[in-house]
């Protein structure tokens, strides 16, 4: 579903990442993709363009989050044969382990952020998808707070969907 507003949790993602680049100089995403990288303790997979990891501190068990490496805000630089085969390699993986490891009844939400079309262009800002599996229900807490409460580790998430053929 395409919108034409900026839904809430996307305004605050694009703020945080304007903040951070005014302060920094570099693009936030940029920088957590690097330390995912280096540490890779929460790596699902990657590959020459795109790599996909569970969060440092995600907000749902499983939570899969899917970045090109090259830094730019808008997925439709996609228009390289390549690029679009080794996103597609990534996400259908990605995807895969998690019905591998979930159940192939797994339903799951996947989302595309992308910079508003409406607006010029966002150096600061890094396209990317992310897939929540749905396995638990929001509690009053999470809702009323915007607080997530995730009963996994990420690092083990990620080790486990990372052992899966």
């Amino acid at each position: 579903m395409a919108l034409p507003i900026i839904p809430k949790a996307v305004k605050i993602e694009i703020d945080t990442a304007k903040k951070y680049y005014d302060y920094k100089e570099r693009c936030l995403f940029c920088d957590i993709i690097d330390q995912e990288i280096s540490s890779k303790k929460r790596i699902v997979m990657e590959n020459e363009s795109f790599v996909s990891f569970i969060p440092f501190a995600s907000r749902f068990p499983f939570e899969t989050w899917i970045f090109p490496k090259e830094h730019t805000f808008d997925y439709r630089i996609l228009n390289d044969r390549n690029k679009i085969g080794e996103f597609a390699e990534i996400t259908i993986g990605a995807i895969r382990k998690l019905h591998k490891a979930l159940g192939r009844d797994l339903s799951y939400t996947l989302m595309l952020h992308s910079y508003p079309l409406k607006e010029n262009k966002m150096d600061y800002y890094h396209w990317h998808v992310e897939i929540v599996p749905r396995l638990t229900k929001y509690s009053g807490f999470d809702l009323i707070s915007g607080m997530y409460v995730n009963p996994t580790i990420p690092e083990d998430s990620a080790k486990f969907l990372r052992e899966i053929d």
